[in-house]
């Protein structure tokens, strides 16, 4: 009776070794997540507002340059407003079109986090003798 008792007692010893390697594990890999998400998050504020300040020194800049030129050029400021306005429509497409050209590019979200769950997937079936699921 000794030994069925010590043969159940690391059976259930081992399972809760298991369990605790697998939330372990588990913990890792959403703590992980959690950074990713986090790190993704400042640089998006950070490039928002980098943007924010770069269209708004270009857009003084270019309402200025055009004012001084139309003052410059005050017999012909029909034409000098046309041609930069003109201009202003055709860059503005421009980035319209590599906007949504960069919008459509897919990127792998959380590769860092995808990348380590499926190493940890192949180390569980190789070390169960399963076959990994096919992707």
């Amino acid at each position: 009776m000794g030994e069925s008792e010590s043969k159940g007692g690391s059976l259930f010893s081992a399972l809760k070794n298991i369990a605790a390697t697998l939330l372990a594990s588990g913990k890792t890999r959403l703590e992980l997540l959690s950074n990713e998400i986090e790190a993704e998050k400042l640089r998006a504020v950070e490039l928002l507002f980098a943007v924010l300040a770069i269209a708004f020194c270009f857009g003084t800049g270019l309402v200025l340059t055009v004012v001084l030129l139309a003052l410059s050029f005050w017999e012909q400021r029909l034409v000098v407003l046309a041609v930069c306005a003109l201009l202003f429509l055709v860059f503005g497409a421009v980035l319209l079109v590599r906007l949504r050209r960069e919008s459509r590019r897919s990127e792998r979200v959380f590769a860092a986090s995808v990348t380590e769950l499926e190493r940890d997937l192949r180390q569980l079936s190789e070390a169960s003798g399963h076959e990994p699921p096919a992707r």
